[in-house]
Order: C-alpha cells, then structure tokens, then sequence
C-alpha cells in the first residue's frame, strides 16, 4: 500500500510540473485543431452569422476540385525532389567536408559557403532567386553563354518551368539542413573500421556502400522524414516567389488552403484542406516517431 501511494505520489508530482506544457500544448494546438476541424463540418463560418451543420459535404467538394488535384500532384512532385535532392546534396558535401584530402582551412572555407543558405531568411531567399531567374538574371546568362539556351527564359513565369524553378529554389535553400546532420553522422564513424576495409581490399565504393551508408541509415531516415514534414508545409518561399502561378502550375495545398480562406473567403472549404494536411503530416509524423522508438 506503502508502494503504490509512493508511486500515485511520484505520478502526481510529475504531471503537476508538466501541467503548464500540457495546458500551452492544448490551447496552442488541441484548441485551434479542433475549431478547425468542427469549421469544416459547418458551412461557411466567419462570414456567415447563422452557419448550419453540412457534415462532410466540404469533404466531398474538395475532392471533387481539379485545383485539389493539381495542387496535391505539385506538392507531391515538389516534396519528392527536394527531399531526394537535399539528400544526395547534403551527403556528397557532407563527404566532401569530411574528407582528409583536403586542408583544414580549405574546408573552413567551403563549409561556410555551403551552409550560407541555412542563415538567409525566406524572403531574402525568394528575392534573391527570383532576381537570378530573371530573364536578364544571371542564371539565362549562364546559361546563354555556354550555349545551353538559345535566348533567355522566364523560368518563374512559364508554366512549363515554374514548378522546377521553384523545386530548385527550395533545394538549394534546404540542403544544408543534411548536410550539417549527416557530417557530424561521418565524423562519429570510428576510422579503425575504414582501415579495416581497406586491408581487406575493398575500394572506396565498396568502403562507402558497406560502411558510411549502414552506419548513416538512422540518420538518413530520420532526417528525411523531418525534411518530407517541412517540405510538405512550404509557404512562404512558394508564395513570395510565384504566389502558386503562372495559372496553377505552382500551387501546392499550402497555398491552395491559404487562397481558399483569404482569397476567396471559403473558411470552411479551407478548413477541411487544413483537415487533409493535417491527416497526411500525422502520417508522416507517425512514421517518424515510431523510427525514432525502434531506434531508441
């Protein structure tokens, strides 16, 4: 009886310290969640005094939207290569960084070109591209001397080149995010089992394909869920940069909910777009909390 008041005790005190994250936790995040979730279920709230109870029918019109589907497909297309780019970025520096080939301060050098992305704010970011892509930018100039364009393209106002304009904006911007998470993975990997490799005779992509990627695979998998969460949440780049145009071959569901809400004043309709991203990052973030358990 000792024990068991001993342990009620313990779990009070330890809910008592807690109680204040718990009751931020619900205001700032429970509360807001479940407004947005009974909107949905109304229709039109906020501009309507009186609004009635349609169910899922919000549900049902979103679906049915071919904005819907186009905005899913590009932030499916967007999400996807950024995050494989920001990998294969992120780990070949990661790489170059790590290497003993190379000087100290040589490296000192690259890594603060490399991570200057991660230090630039968002806006700063989107005027920046959206001047480099610039007809007269210097990208159409690069790309016109070595001869690869014929004369200069509107990367951002083209439809046909929007998408992939944007994508790359995005991945130059995120990749150091893997890079600084996968070089300090690489210094942890002792040297002793590369020297043993290589007395083994295996070469340098054997040693990468046996060794760096085993020993780097908690980390990748973690830092790619983060990066496909945060991915699937950019706003702000998208819209300061083409505001999801030309037509809506930009558009991803951030942007799409956002203009739904404060464009076309449809808050319900925009609440249950909020619904289905909301549901798509708790899978994602489900996902990494049980890698995150079975790694523990």
């Amino acid at each position: 009886m000792t024990s068991l008041r001993h342990s009620r005790g313990n779990a009070a005190t330890a809910y008592a310290y807690l109680s204040p994250t718990l009751v931020l936790l619900a205001v700032l995040m429970a509360l807001p969640i479940g407004m947005v979730i009974w909107y949905s279920l109304q229709n039109n709230v906020i501009t309507n005094a009186n609004p009635q109870l349609v169910g899922l029918q919000h549900y049902i019109d979103i679906l049915a939207d071919s904005q819907f589907h186009a905005a899913l497909r590009n932030t499916t297309v967007f999400v996807l290569a950024s995050v494989g780019a920001h990998l294969v970025l992120g780990l070949a520096f990661a790489t170059l960084l790590n290497t003993p080939l190379l000087p100290n301060r040589i490296k000192t050098v690259f890594r603060t070109i490399f991570v200057l992305p991660w230090l630039l704010t968002v806006a700063i970011v989107a005027i920046l591209w959206r001047l480099i892509l610039n007809p007269s930018g210097v990208f159409n100039y690069v790309l016109t001397t070595v001869g690869v364009l014929d004369a200069p393209k509107e990367w951002l106002g083209d439809p046909a080149l929007a998408l992939f304009a944007v994508t790359l904006m995005n991945i130059w911007y995120g990749y150091p995010f893997f890079m600084v998470s996968l070089l300090a993975g690489l210094q942890g990997i002792s040297a002793d089992l590369y020297e043993a490799a290589s007395v083994d005779g295996a070469g340098p992509i054997r040693r990468f394909a046996s060794i760096t990627v085993p020993q780097l695979r908690p980390i990748i998998i973690s830092m790619t869920l983060l990066d496909l969460i945060w991915t699937s949440h950019q706003f702000a780049l998208i819209w300061m940069s083409t505001g999801g145009g030309p037509l809506d071959r930009t558009e991803l569901l951030s942007t799409y909910t956002y203009k739904l809400a404060f464009s076309q004043y449809m808050f319900s309709t925009a609440s249950a777009s909020a619904v289905f991203f909301l549901l798509i990052s708790a899978l994602l973030a489900y996902a990494y909390v049980r890698h995150q358990k079975a790694r523990d």
